[in-house]
């Protein structure tokens, strides 16, 4: 077959988006899934060798070799592997079995194939490896590739919210001019929100679990052969020594509701970042922010001087796109029916799919962060075109003076219409308050009614 390059790709993952995604490589391809069941077996082995109660001696120099089938793991090996598989090699015919192919390359390098293999892959079904095997693929992929993605764009915002923290800016509800805000404190609250989303996706591959306990998860075939050996106790103790819980309860498959919390502290992630590419997107369609334009680099094959927010409309496309393929998998890989059914196998194999839509929505919403910067001017004029906004400070004020009229004053100076500073002290002349009231409420203005604004970026850690 001839190599094919990424322009002919089927999925974009491998092809346009490839140079993004390249991390996730080591992770969630073909070639990652047959590195961490060679290391589920290979590490099995070597715990079966440390039992008493069995035969099996393995000197130091063969556990290094044995791990070194894992640690320098390459593609050669991962041909041998698919070959195996799929039309055999050496003395094995083809298994058509993945993991079967697996335990033949493990056996092929033992010192002692013929009194040694039957050790490879002792008592266990194949969801044992494989359970173990998604998830050390799964938990350094979010630890180490999405997690530092997702705190880039965090502590971006949060430094964004800092220097910007008192610059003020018409806030809209309903899409109507609203109280005024700060930039600073606006970006803060996605910065806040999106620290807590992160801390909910890290205790989940924290609590990523695996079991071990064979083709019904009663540890039968184990009992079977060694009765007096404490095999919860070993499973508990081989699972941990990967780095992961231990499901003590299970049937063939473990029951994946660990995957399925990663799955959803990610879409929570999503959900932040998608609403923050919406709002920045409505930010640079009104002028409050500006784009630094690139060279050579073109915003419409028509309009020349288009300088389009791609970044966040990218970003949004691929998170949405995660969350629709995570949702689904949540969905799907916390059921099977009765004791095994083999459906979510191949769903399995799209988890790399989802987490690259992910990576790819983070970079993006940090390459466009990167290129935004306020336009203080239109942010100002804004708010002086809005004067009717400082009418919940003047009734608020008059509320604490006693004016059990003031909400009503207020809204038929102001509803549905724009009115002016001018008239606002035309009223405040015409109210009995003090003249330190009235004094007050001549000093207010849009751009300085922000209130507690500035102050409340300081919440941020």
């Amino acid at each position: 077959m001839t190599d094919r390059g990424p322009l002919e790709a089927v999925s974009p993952l491998d092809g346009r988006y490839a140079r993004y995604t390249e991390p996730l490589v080591e992770y969630a391809s073909e070639a990652a899934l047959m590195r961490a069941r060679v290391r589920v077996e290979v590490e099995y082995l070597l715990a079966l060798a440390d039992l008493e109660a069995t035969p099996l001696a393995l000197d130091d120099d063969a556990r290094a070799d044995l791990r070194a089938l894992y640690e320098a793991f390459d593609a050669d090996d991962a041909d041998v592997i698919k070959r195996l598989e799929t039309e055999g090699y050496g003395d094995y015919e083809a298994t058509n079995h993945d993991v079967k192919a697996v335990e033949y390359f493990v056996r092929m390098a033992l010192p002692d194939e013929e009194t040694q293999g039957p050790w490879v892959h002792f008592g266990l079904t194949s969801e044992d490896v494989n359970n173990l095997a998604h998830r050390l693929l799964v938990k350094p992929a979010v630890e180490t590739v999405l997690v530092p993605a997702i705190r880039e764009v965090r502590d971006d915002l949060a430094d964004a919210a800092r220097e910007h923290r008192d610059l003020p800016m018409l806030a809209r509800t309903h899409g109507q001019p609203a109280t005024p805000t700060t930039y600073g404190k606006e970006l803060a609250v996605y910065a806040s929100r999106l620290g807590r989303a992160l801390g909910r996706l890290e205790a989940a591959s924290a609590d990523l679990s695996g079991k071990l306990a064979g083709a019904s998860g009663t540890y039968a075939a184990h009992h079977a052969a060694y009765p007096d050996v404490d095999w919860r106790a070993f499973a508990e103790s081989f699972v941990a020594s990967l780095g992961l819980e231990h499901e003590p309860l299970t049937t063939q498959v473990n029951p994946c509701d660990d995957l399925a919390a990663v799955f959803d502290a990610l879409r929570g992630v999503n959900n932040v970042l998608r609403d923050l590419d919406l709002d920045v997107w409505l930010y640079v369609s009104d002028r409050y922010l500006g784009q630094e334009t690139v060279d050579g680099e073109t915003g419409s094959s028509t309009m020349p001087h288009k300088v389009n927010p791609i970044d966040f409309e990218n970003s949004e496309g691929n998170l949405t796109k995660a969350n629709s393929d995570l949702n689904f998998l949540a969905d799907y890989v916390t059921t099977s029916r009765l004791q095994r059914d083999l459906s979510d196998s191949t769903v399995k194999r799209n988890i790399g799919a989802a987490l690259a839509h992910c990576l790819i929505g983070y970079r993006k919403t940090a390459a466009g962060l990167e290129k935004v910067t306020p336009n203080e001017g239109v942010m100002r004029e804004d708010l002086a075109n809005n004067p009717e906004v400082i009418g919940e400070a003047v009734q608020t004020v008059l509320r604490r003076e006693g004016d059990t009229e003031a909400y009503e004053r207020i809204k038929e100076l102001t509803r549905g219409r724009r009115a002016t500073l001018e008239e606002f002290r035309e009223l405040f002349e015409d109210l009995d308050v003090e003249e330190s009231v009235r004094a007050e409420l001549r000093a207010l203005t849009p751009a300085d009614y922000t209130g507690l604004g500035a102050e409340l970026v300081d919440e941020l850690d």
